[in-house]
C-alpha cells in the first residue's frame, strides 16, 4: 500500500525528468544554433577576405602602369621603358577586357576609318607647328599656353592610338582574328610599336634643362606621318571623286613642303644676322619687318618663288647661301616635275572616258561622211550620242562588271534590275535562282524620238521593259497613238516563250514608237531559253502563265485540229538526234579502240610467256644433261 507522500516523490521525479529532458532538448538546440551562427559569421569572413584580395589586385592593376610609369619619367631611369610599356599594355587589356565578347577593330570598318581622321588632326598639327615655333619665337612664346594644351592633347591622342593599334584585328585565311593576346603580341613584335614608342619619349622634360624656347625637342612626334598616309589612301578608296582628291593631297604636299623651306630659310637668316646683305631677311629692327606676320609671309613669300624655280629674288653672297639655294633649287625642280607630272596623269585619267567616247563619235562621223548618210540622220546619230553622254549612260555595263567576281555582279544586278524585272506578270513569282540568271542577262538600250522599237509582223526575238521615257502604240500610219506606255510598262514577253496554239505566233501585233528619248532593258528569247533550260520547273510555269493571259486576251487556239507543227519543235528534236547519234559514234570509237588496245596487249602477253617458257625449258634441259653426267661419274 502506497502512501500519498510516496505518490507525491514519484511525481516530483517525473516532473524532474521531463525538466531535464527539456533543458537537455533546448541546450542542443542552442548549440545547433550557435553553430550555424558561427558557419555563417566564417562564411561571411571570407567572402569579405575574397572581396578584398580582389579589390587589392585591381588597385594594383591599375596604379602599376600609372605610377611606374610617371616614377621612371620623373626619375629619367630609362631602363624600366621596357617594363613600364609592358605594364601599359596589360593596364589597356584590362580595360579593353570584357567578360561577354571580345573587342577588336575591323581595318575595314568605318570605325577605323573615323579613327584615322581624328589622329591624322595630330599629326598634321605637329609637322606644321613644331618648325614654326622653332623658327619663330614670338609664335612660341606669345602662345605658350595654347601650344601646351595642344602638345598634351596630341600626345595623349598618340595614347589613345596605340591602345587602338593593339585592338585592330587582321585577317587570316579569311577570317578576322579576335584573340586578343595575339593582337597585342603582334603589335609589340611589329616595327610600327617602336615607331610608336620612340614617338612616345618624354623629351619634353628636357624642357627643364633648356628652357620653353626649344619646341624642337618635340620632333620625335613627326614620326607618326604613316598614320596620315594611310587614311589619305583610304580615303582616295572611298571617295567617289579620287582623281579631284588626289590633287586637293598633292597641294596639301606642296604647301608643307613651301612651309618647312620657309621657316628654315628664316632661321637661316637668323644664323647669318638679319640684314646682313640683301639675300637673307632684312633686319627685323626696321619696324615694317618686324611683326610675326611680315616675318612668316615674306619667308613664305620668298620660298614659294625659290621652289617653283622663278626666281626673282637678290643673288646670295656668302658660300653657306649658294648651297642653301642650290639645295632649294633641285628641292623646287623636284617638285616641280612631280606637280607637272602628277597633275598630266590625274588629268588625263580624268578625261579618259570622255577622249574614249569622243573617239567613239569621230570614228561614226567618218564613216558617215565616207558613206554620204544624209544630213538629217548625221544629226539624229550625233544627239543620240550628246543624250547618252549629258546622261551618263554612255558607259557599256558589261564592260564595267566584268571585273568583279559572279557573286558581286549577281548582287550589283539585283540591286539596280531586280524592281524592274518583277513588274513583269510572268515573272512575278518566279525561283530567285532564275531571276538572278535573267537580271545578269538584261541589256540597257537607249532610243531616240520617232525610233520604232518594233513593227507589226516583225519575229519577236527580244522582250522590252520601260526604265525611263514614253513609247507610244501607233497606227501604220505612224501617227494615230492608241496607248501611251511609260515608266514601268513592258511588251513583247508573250513572244519570247514560244507558247503551243499562238495565234499570232512569234510575230509582233502591234507598232511601237519612241516618243522622246527612252530607256529601255531588252531580254533576248535566247538569254531566257538558256537561263529556263536549268530550271524546267520554272519554264512549265511560265508557259502556263503566257497561255491563261493568251487565253483571257482570246489569242490561243483550242482546236487540236487547227494547230501548225512547230517548226522550231522539229528542228529541236532532228538536233536532239543528231546529238545522241554523234554520242553513240563517239562511244563505239572508244570502244573498238579500246579492243584494239586490249588485243595488242594480249598479243603482248603470249609473247612474253612464250619467251619465259623456252627460257625455262632450255634450263631444264641443262639441268637433265648436268645430272645425267654426275650419275655417269
Amino acid at each position: 500500500m502506497c502512501y500519498p507522500t510516496e505518490k507525491k516523490k514519484r511525481k516530483r521525479r517525473k516532473q524532474k525528468k521531463r525538466r531535464s529532458k527539456r533543458m537537455k532538448k533546448k541546450k542542443k538546440m542552442r548549440t545547433k544554433r550557435k553553430r550555424k551562427r558561427k558557419r555563417k559569421r566564417k562564411k561571411k569572413r571570407k567572402r569579405k577576405r575574397r572581396k578584398k584580395k580582389k579589390r587589392k589586385r585591381k588597385k594594383k592593376k591599375r596604379r602599376g602602369w600609372y605610377q611606374t610609369f610617371y616614377q621612371s619619367f620623373l626619375i629619367c631611369d630609362f631602363t624600366k621603358f621596357k617594363v613600364i610599356i609592358i605594364d601599359y599594355f596589360s593596364f589597356l587589356n584590362f580595360i579593353f577586357s570584357s567578360p561577354k565578347e571580345v573587342f577588336v577593330i575591323n581595318p575595314a570598318g568605318l570605325l577605323y576609318y573615323q579613327w584615322l581622321l581624328i589622329i591624322t588632326i595630330p599629326v598634321m598639327y605637329n609637322w606644321t607647328a613644331i618648325i614654326a615655333r622653332a623658327c619663330f619665337e614670338e609664335l612660341q612664346h606669345d602662345y605658350l599656353l595654347i601650344w601646351f594644351l595642344l602638345d598634351y592633347t596630341s600626345d595623349l591622342l598618340y595614347l589613345a592610338d596605340m591602345a587602338f593599334r593593339a585592338r585592330t584585328s587582321y585577317l587570316e585565311q579569311g577570317l578576322l582574328v579576335k584573340d586578343e593576346k595575339l593582337l597585342l603580341q603582334r603589335y609589340k613584335d611589329s616595327l610600327q610599336f617602336r615607331i610608336d614608342v620612340i614617338s612616345m619619349l618624354p623629351t619634353d622634360i628636357f624642357y627643364f634643362v633648356l628652357g620653353l624656347d626649344y619646341p624642337e625637342i618635340r620632333i620625335n612626334k613627326l614620326l607618326r606621318l604613316n598614320r596620315m598616309f594611310e587614311f589619305f589612301t583610304i580615303s582616295e578608296t572611298m571617295t567617289n571623286y579620287p582623281n579631284i582628291f588626289r590633287i586637293c593631297t598633292l597641294i596639301m604636299y606642296i604647301i608643307i613642303i613651301i612651309h618647312w623651306n620657309a621657316c628654315l630659310y628664316f632661321s637661316f637668316s637668323k644664323a647669318i644676322g638679319f640684314g646682313s646683305d640683301a639675300w637673307v631677311y632684312p633686319a627685323v629692327t626696321e619696324p615694317e619687318f618686324g611683326e610675326l606676320m611680315r616675318k612668316y609671309s615674306f619667308s613664305l613669300y620668298w620660298s614659294t618663288l625659290t621652289l617653283t624655280t622663278i626666281g626673282e629674288m637678290p643673288s646670295p653672297e656668302l658660300d653657306s647661301e649658294f648651297f642653301f639655294h642650290v639645295v632649294d633649287f633641285l628641292v623646287g625642280v623636284l617638285i616641280f616635275a612631280t606637280i607637272v607630272g602628277n597633275i598630266a596623269t590625274m588629268i588625263s585619267n580624268m578625261n579618259a572616258a570622255q577622249a574614249q567616247f569622243q573617239a567613239r563619235i569621230d570614228n561614226i562621223k567618218q564613216y558617215m561622211h565616207a558613206r554620204h548618210v544624209s544630213k538629217d540622220l548625221e544629226i539624229r546619230v550625233i544627239k543620240w550620242f550628246d543624250y547618252l553622254w549629258t546622261n551618263k549612260k554612255a558607259q557599256d555595263e558589261r564592260e564595267v562588271l566584268r571585273y568583279l567576281p559572279d557573286k558581286l555582279r549577281a548582287e550589283i544586278g539585283m540591286n539596280v534590275h531586280l524592281d524592274t524585272l518583277m513588274k513583269v506578270r510572268i515573272f512575278a513569282d518566279c525561283e530567285a535562282g532564275l531571276l538572278i540568271e535573267l537580271v545578269l542577262k538584261l541589256r540597257p538600250q537607249v532610243f531616240s524620238p520617232g525610233d520604232y522599237i518594233c513593227r507589226k509582223g516583225d519575229i519577236g526575238r527580244e522582250m522590252y521593259i520601260i526604265k525611263d521615257g514614253k513609247l507610244a502604240v501607233v497606227a501604220d500610219d505612224g501617227v494615230t497613238q492608241f496607248v501611251v506606255l511609260s515608266d514601268g510598262s513592258y511588251f513583247g514577253e508573250i513572244s519570247i516563250l514560244n507558247i503551243k496554239g499562238s495565234k499570232a505566233g512569234n510575230r509582233r501585233t502591234a507598232n511601237i514608237r519612241s516618243i522622246g528619248y527612252s530607256d529601255l532593258f531588252c531580254l533576248s528569247k535566247d538569254d531566257l531559253m538558256e537561263a529556263l533550260t536549268e530550271y524546267p520547273d520554272a519554264k512549265a510555269m511560265l508557259e502556263d502563265k503566257g497561255r491563261q493571259i493568251l487565253l483571257k486576251d482570246g489569242l490561243l487556239e483550242l482546236d487540236p485540229a487547227k494547230l501548225k507543227p512547230d517548226e522550231r519543235d522539229l528542228e529541236d528534236r532532228v538536233n536532239r538526234i543528231y546529238n545522241t547519234l554523234q554520242l553513240m559514234q563517239t562511244k563505239l570509237k572508244k570502244l573498238l579502240s579500246d579492243q584494239e588496245e586490249t588485243r595488242k596487249d594480249i598479243k603482248r602477253r603470249i609473247a612474253q610467256i612464250e619467251h619465259i617458257a623456252g627460257e625455262v625449258a632450255t634450263k631444264l634441259e641443262q639441268c637433265i644433261v648436268l645430272l645425267f653426267y654426275i650419275d655417269l661419274k
